[in-house]
């Protein structure tokens, strides 16, 4: 059974004009959905920013009919509610602005694994695939719950190797739980779920996968973990929004480098040239860098190559000089210390970020490893 407060969250939510930050807003005035349901058309108005439309549609009963037939759709399918002003998100996602006020989730959310986005094309290659393979077959028995978005392509490749290498594997979807896309991959959906792995949604169940949910899925894709990878993706492509969102979040964001003329490698290689992902070298170092590595354990290159040591140029070492293993120093504040010009700057951090002497950060913020 469903709390009241539910109830009434469900019936504000589905009014027309009320998305997420408005019923945060409201939420956060009046003290409860179910407090704002009740507030008269003139304590509606009193709330800044709350106008004619939106306060007529607060009361109207064609919202709780919907709400009492959601209730009950969940109920019947074992869907939960998760309502955010009360707390009940994953607590990286919650720390977003724009989060979902609510989440429907099918399935068990582990919250002492450590999330890890990782998404990219429809159109994945052998590239993407080996990679993929190659880096959850090192990430076993790290505490870790992959996340995706169900798609085809990359997505479906990192679900099932995920269940492959016994990680547990989390979906977010672009529609409500009353129909699955793309149908192919139903029965993963359906392992993802026996293997103790979770299905996410924000949309209800009179929401079909329509072109523009699919953008608002990628952000809780993002605002899930503390990093998002990109595998493959071209310019313009899906993944790019998740990392302009995960960036937006300031979490990190990863991308794998290809050739420039390989279409599905060229949105990564943008992203690491606009400073916007750091960039994936080896497998290896990515484990460290997202705090996997163990050192104890002799780990595999993506490109295996003999020791190199790495020689820096004297303006490298200077730069070098004014970086934190701790705390990150932006861009304009090495140039200060330093007395040069950003645009000067740049191309060394660059070559210090390949040779995996620094890390990027979002914010052209720096570190050393």
């Amino acid at each position: 059974m469903f709390c009241e407060e539910t109830f009434y969250a469900v019936a504000l939510r589905h009014c027309p004009l009320i998305g997420d930050i408005v019923f945060r807003k409201l939420v956060a005035e009046a003290g409860s959905a179910k407090e704002v349901w009740e507030l008269s058309k003139s304590g509606l108005k009193n709330i800044y920013g709350i106008g004619k439309k939106i306060s007529a549609e607060i009361g109207n009963s064609e919202h709780l009919k919907f709400a009492e037939k959601e209730l009950a759709f969940c109920e019947k399918n074992h869907i939960k509610i998760n309502l955010r002003h009360l707390g009940e998100l994953p607590a990286l996602l919650n720390e977003c602005d724009d989060a979902p006020a609510i989440l429907y989730q099918k399935g068990n959310y582990n919250h002492d694994l450590k999330p890890l986005s990782i998404v990219g094309t429809r159109n994945i290659t052998s590239y993407g695939k080996h990679f993929i393979q190659d880096f959850l077959e090192q990430a076993q028995n790290r505490n870790i719950l992959t996340a995706s978005g169900l798609a085809l392509g990359v997505d479906t490749e990192v679900h099932q190797l995920s269940l492959e290498n016994n990680i547990p594997t989390l979906a977010v979807l672009a529609h409500g739980f009353h129909t699955l896309y793309p149908s192919k991959n139903r029965k993963l959906s359906e392992k993802i779920l026996q293997e103790n792995g979770v299905l996410f949604s924000e949309f209800n169940s009179s929401q079909k996968p329509d072109r523009e949910n699919f953008i608002q899925r990628n952000r809780v894709i993002a605002g899930l973990s503390p990093a998002t990878i990109v595998v493959e993706t071209a310019f313009g492509g899906g993944s790019v929004s998740t990392a302009t969102f995960a960036a937006n979040y300031n979490r990190d964001v990863y991308a794998l480098p290809g050739k420039i003329n390989d279409k599905y490698s060229q949105g990564c290689n943008h992203l690491i040239s606009q400073n916007k992902a750091g960039i994936i070298s080896t497998v290896a170092g990515l484990l460290s860098q997202l705090n996997l590595h163990d050192l104890s354990e002799s780990v595999g290159n993506l490109f295996p190559t003999s020791e190199i040591k790495i020689v820096l140029s004297e303006s490298q070492e200077n730069i070098l000089q004014t970086l934190d293993k701790i705390k990150p120093v932006s861009l304009d504040e090495i140039s200060e210390r330093l007395g040069v010009a950003t645009y000067r700057i740049l191309p060394d951090l660059l070559q210090m970020e390949i040779s995996g002497v620094i890390k990027a950060l979002s914010g052209r913020q720096y570190m050393v490893v």
